[in-house]
């Protein structure tokens, strides 16, 4: 099973929203947290419907109007969702309103709101597009089963288009509870030192990434999904070797077929040495990067890694900043593996090739 990318629109932490040229240079940030770049939303959502739209919304909403621009299409095949916790800042302000109002004389907007496929719903009335739409919520691989669920349409019709999305918002009370929780590192002084501190946990992030995807070849396409696939709690080190050894075969390569690993490396030491294993063990000979201090540590980050993979091959050129192992591709990058895993427990791995 494979796509195309033909469009992508991209609203993250970083420069990403100008398709046309590749963000050479990080935006720094200094401490923990890291959130979206956001861009006029007033060329895609009228001021008069922006007044009832969360902040997500408006994100969702702008980055697929950019991405169905960028592939010259008005509307969609069909809606595909990939997010980890949803519209979190109208589901707080819905709980938040039945504890200040006690539970009476509640506004029904945030929690109609609140749910997750509130974007894909959104979209859909906005486009008018009465086709199939779908979100997925499975914690990290959220963003790979939307991309499986659109591969095996497009398997079915190569013809479709789909919007494909990995979207997920990082608000302050959400914040706040997993920071003492201590998921996000407290010693840090910013998004460039990210592999710096050997100390647990991350910085965290955000992202409205988009895809519209077909089987078809167009002059346009970036790149090519050319295969996705995850595994759950592995009991060792081999059966993780296994699994990615058969997932590179099963799509007609050998290890030294891959120009490029990007992996999920996001600080946390204990995390991160999973990822060192299986690249000394697997690719020492391969150019490795990463990308969570670019966008932050949120559910559905390898979307954001997807969008750097299609423009590395698309430009042929990419960051000085994301190299982590001093390799560098020599060359055309064809082939592009992202290996993205949390807890050791949630492993995915995607594939992206030239088109």
């Amino acid at each position: 099973m494979e796509a195309y990318i033909r469009g992508i629109g991209n609203i993250s932490p970083q420069n990403s929203w100008d398709n046309a040229v590749f963000p050479g240079e990080m935006v720094l940030y200094e401490g923990n947290r890291l959130k979206c770049i956001e861009p006029d939303y007033k060329e895609f959502i009228k001021p008069i419907q922006m007044r009832r739209m969360s902040r997500t919304l408006k994100m969702g909403v702008s980055a697929a109007g950019r991405c169905l621009r960028d592939a010259g299409i008005e509307a969609p095949d069909a809606i595909i969702v990939g997010t980890g916790l949803g519209m979190m800042q109208d589901t707080e302000k819905f709980l938040n309103a039945i504890l200040d109002n006690d539970e009476k004389f509640l506004t029904p907007t945030s929690f109609i709101q609140s749910t997750h496929n509130t974007v894909g719903a959104h979209i859909a009335v906005m486009l008018k597009c009465n086709k199939y739409n779908l979100t997925y919520v499975h914690e990290n691989i959220s963003f790979e089963e939307a991309l499986l669920d659109s591969l095996m349409r497009i398997k079915e019709d190569p013809s479709e288009k789909i919007l494909l999305a990995g979207i997920d918002e990082l608000t302050d009370e959400y914040f706040t509870i997993t920071d003492n929780a201590g998921f996000w590192k407290k010693d840090i002084e910013g998004n460039s030192e990210l592999l710096k501190h050997s100390s647990s946990g991350s910085i965290a992030g955000e992202g409205a990434i988009f895809f519209v995807v077909s089987g078809e070849e167009h002059p346009g396409n970036y790149a090519r999904f050319a295969g996705v696939d995850t595994f759950y709690k592995p009991l060792s080190d081999d059966e993780t070797e296994s699994f990615i050894r058969e997932f590179i075969s099963s799509r007609g390569l050998e290890f030294q077929d891959i120009d490029l690993l990007i992996t999920g490396m996001n600080g946390d030491n204990e995390g991160d040495n999973v990822y060192r294993r299986i690249q000394e063990k697997m690719f020492p000979g391969t150019p490795t990067a990463y990308y969570k201090h670019l966008c932050g540590e949120y559910y559905t980050s390898s979307a954001f890694a997807s969008w750097l993979g299609a423009m590395i091959i698309k430009t042929g050129s990419y960051p000085e900043s994301i190299i982590i192992n001093g390799l560098r591709p020599e060359g055309a990058v064809n082939n592009i593996l992202i290996y993205n895993q949390t807890n050791n427990t949630n492993h995915a791995l995607t594939l992206l090739s030239t088109c």
